[in-house]
């Protein structure tokens, strides 16, 4: 099929979810499902009882009926829970987190991209973050399972990811090496998983899923064009207004009168260098605009990546209330987006929209509890005894520090698996009560209303994209 012209981001915790991408990619565009915390968020679902029943028909199609059978049984409250009672939680990432969370992770990310490619012949994507390494390879697994059309990958050097799809796509174990903090150059740390293992016997072979590679730079795309373990079919270009992690700035860090990071021209990606390589590639941040697509293409990009436009359109994941809020303060643009060289425990800058009752407002931040129970984000590391521990800069400061991490990482660290569980409805309940959102967009928040035809107090997705494609928008 031809290169789309539009991608939809894959944003967030479940704000990507398999509604917007089904509907983006029905349009003839590349919809997208965010693989973040995926085993979580079909977790916590099942517990709010699966309204519309759509998880358990999407899981009957899943090639083993057992792992459904002890998925549901675990996890599926019919009815829904009670709406003050905890969820259930999961296990934590980890090297060897047990078959149970491999077996949730794999159905997971089957049912997302089943449900998002269910119905239609378009095109579906899912969006994984390099930093979160343990959950990857059962994840994309599960993803490949259901013929998901495309990968994407950021927040890092995924150099390893094509090769790994390759031996996935073949039904062969497929292994990738973890980050570990204070590991020696002879310490095994890879994450290894088997389709063999997991099916009991032979493993279906697959298709293999394109590739693309979320990058800032030219230096990145290069290295990863001739240096990955396997095929890299393009790039996805990201400017530094674009929402969720940024790229850190090149060089020393330095930061704006207002605490945000500086960037300068070494951080503008040399398109003619990028170009050059051969491979089709699309601008991210700040193209949500008919011009800005035009100029896009007549730079050489295949199109444009979109995320903030589709984030608050009526498929997103977010809260309807909070969606009503970000719509209403967009049309007098009286929002602000932050980039918060803090917020995140990967040390990524992260963008956070500025909005009271969230994790934005620092009356709730310094309110809130410092916890880590869901640790996607944890950093591996290595004990004195030559075991792996794992640490996350925002739970709680005695814990982390106990654990040979530095006081100062601690400071300003929000727990964004938390937060971003709570925007789209799937927040902790907690003895102080709910947990709080965060919400991530780029600097493209503030003009939403463009979508927002005077009578009208939200918008579809197929709305953004006629918008973009110059095509009239239905009232």
């Amino acid at each position: 099929m031809a290169n789309p012209i539009i991608i939809q981001g894959g944003m967030g915790v479940a704000v990507s979810g398999w509604r917007l991408a089904r509907a983006v990619a029905q349009t003839g565009q590349l919809g997208v499902v965010s693989g973040t915390a995926l085993a979580s968020v079909f977790a916590r679902q099942l517990q709010l009882g699966d309204p519309g029943g759509h998880l358990t028909r999407a899981a009957a199609r899943f090639p083993l009926p057992a792992v459904v059978e002890r998925v549901m049984r675990q996890y599926c409250i019919p009815g829904g829970k009670a709406a003050d009672a905890p969820f259930r939680p999961t296990p934590m990432p980890a090297f060897n987190p047990g078959p149970a969370f491999t077996e949730l992770t794999v159905l997971a990310n089957f049912v997302e991209v089943f449900l998002a490619k269910e119905g239609h012949a378009g095109q579906v994507g899912i969006n994984f973050l390099e930093k979160i390494q343990l959950t990857t390879l059962p994840s994309l697994f599960g993803a490949m399972l259901a013929n998901v059309d495309y990968v994407l990958m950021g927040a890092g050097i995924p150099r390893s990811i094509p090769g790994a799809m390759d031996h996935l796509a073949r039904g062969e174990p497929a292994e990738l090496k973890i980050d570990v903090t204070g590991a020696a150059p002879g310490d095994d740390c890879l994450s290894t998983f088997d389709p063999r293992a997991f099916f009991g016997g032979p493993a279906p072979e697959l298709p293999r899923p394109q590739f693309l590679a979320i990058i800032s730079s030219a230096t990145l795309a290069l290295t990863l064009a001739r240096k990955s373990n396997g095929r890299v079919d393009g790039f996805i270009v990201e400017g530094a207004v674009a929402g969720g992690h940024n790229a850190p700035p090149r060089g020393v860090l330095q930061l704006s009168a207002t605490g945000e990071p500086v960037y300068g021209p070494r951080d503008v990606p040399e398109l003619a260098k990028i170009r050059e390589i051969g491979l089709p590639f699309w601008l991210a941040g700040a193209y949500a605009v008919p011009e800005k697509l035009a100029t896009a293409r007549q730079l050489g990009a295949a199109g444009v990546q979109i995320g903030t436009a589709f984030a608050f359109c009526k498929e997103s994941g977010i809260m309807p209330e909070l969606k009503r809020r970000i719509l209403q303060l967009s049309r007098s643009e009286s929002l602000r987006v932050f980039t918060d060289p803090l917020a995140s425990p990967t040390g990524f800058p992260f963008k956070v929209l500025q909005l009271l009752g969230t994790l934005s407002d620092e009356v709730r931040y310094f309110a809130r509890e410092r916890i880590c129970d869901l640790g996607y984000l944890r950093e591996a590391y290595r004990k004195t005894d030559g075991s792996t521990g794992y640490r996350c800069a925002g739970e709680p400061v005695e814990d982390y520090v106990k654990k040979g991490g530095a006081l100062a990482d601690t400071i300003g660290r929000k727990c964004l698996c938390n937060g971003l569980m709570a925007t789209v409805g799937l927040g902790q309940q907690r003895a102080g009560g709910a947990e709080d959102p965060i919400l991530t967009a780029g600097d493209e928040v503030a003009h939403l209303a463009r979508y927002l035809p005077p009578d009208r107090d939200s918008y579809a997705a197929a709305d953004v994209i006629r918008w973009l494609l110059g095509e009239p928008v239905r009232a």
